[in-house]
């Protein structure tokens, strides 16, 4: 069986979740083959499944060099232990034990990485519904037996109807070292947005506005540079693919303001699908949920500084099902046989 990195760099610690999932894999040993384009995995023994999500890094864990023994040019032979999940995607009629508990994508004794769903706060609110950092919480408490309440950092947000991938920090040091990373907008915390838009953008690539929150309405609205309370907000736009009139881009966030990716994205005159608030009549399209979701989230580890790579595909439902959205993932598999 092959695996594909569609990168130069393998890089540890990538994992994909596919929203509702069924099993995990554990690949030991690789062939790794370092291509112009590629990199081509295969695995020795066959992948085995496990019961949980886990991540156990080890000196083997990063590419060696070369077999001094020799071998064909370009071939190395690594020993990683890599925990993925499987692309296998679960029917939406089939009855799940787990629905309701969160997405954990990744855990160890500084970081807690996790999918939060759609039309759920990040954070406690005046509407008294569960929040995903009290769901994590509980999820702690349950899972390590903990008395009271566990601690949990919250570094950054995602606005009520937005869902996808979130870090948080299980220690004060790692919530302060990550925020550093946010606050440096030349650091390694990056997050990428996928949103289907109405109509195609009219400007791509890194786009600027001065933004202003109206707290009584909550509502943001672009605003000349010069009026107090403006704040700057910068993107990188970059259209997919278009489908009946609808296209997909990604949204990579540069600054971080309440609402940026979805009023940037209706100024440039192509409102998000589902954007009962900020789309206007003409442009409205209707769906079950605001077609935006936070794919890909990159950062560096706060003890280790290794590089990591979260990516989680957006739900199977209009209008995420017109595109081919795992085209967009670095990880791809499988390829071949099982």
């Amino acid at each position: 069986m092959q695996y594909l990195i569609n990168d130069r760099v393998l890089i540890r610690g990538i994992i994909q979740a596919f929203g509702l999932t069924t099993k995990l894999l554990i690949l030991s040993e690789f062939s790794v083959t370092n291509t112009d384009d590629k990199i081509e995995i295969t695995d020795a023994p066959a992948a085995a499944e496990a019961s949980e999500y886990s991540y156990a890094p080890t000196d083997a864990d990063v590419p060696g060099e070369r077999d001094a023994g020799g071998g064909a040019a370009g071939v190395k032979k690594v020993k990683l232990r890599l925990d993925v999940k499987d692309v296998v995607r679960k029917k939406r009629d089939e009855p799940d034990a787990d629905d309701g508990a969160p997405i954990i994508l990744y855990e160890d004794n500084h970081l807690l990485v996790a999918v939060k769903p759609q039309n759920m706060p990040t954070q406690a609110d005046s509407s008294g519904d569960l929040d995903f950092l009290s769901q994590l919480k509980q999820y702690l408490v349950k899972k390590y037996n903990k008395p009271g309440e566990a601690y949990l950092g919250l570094v950054h947000r995602l606005d009520r109807p937005t869902g996808g991938v979130m870090v948080f920090a299980k220690t004060s040091k790692a919530a302060a070292r990550l925020c550093e990373q946010i606050k440096d907008k030349d650091g390694e915390f990056e997050k990428t947005y996928l949103a289907v838009v109405s109509g195609r953008p009219n400007k791509s690539g890194k786009v600027e506005h001065y933004l202003a929150k109206d707290a009584q309405t909550n509502t943001v609205t672009v605003v000349p540079a010069s009026m107090e309370g403006a704040k700057l907000a910068q993107s990188e736009i970059t259209p997919i693919s278009e489908q009946r009139g609808l296209h997909l881009v990604t949204v990579k966030l540069i600054t971080g303001r309440p609402h940026q990716a979805r009023v940037q994205l209706k100024t440039l005159g192509a409102p998000i699908v589902g954007d009962a608030r900020y789309a206007t009549k003409g442009k409205q399209v209707k769906s079950a949920h605001l077609a935006l979701w936070a794919y890909r989230l990159t950062f560096a580890h706060p003890v280790t500084g290794d590089k990591l790579i979260f990516v989680a595909a957006p739900p199977e439902e209009f209008p995420w099902t017109l595109f081919n959205t795992d085209g967009l993932i670095d990880f791809v598999r499988p390829v071949g046989n099982n």
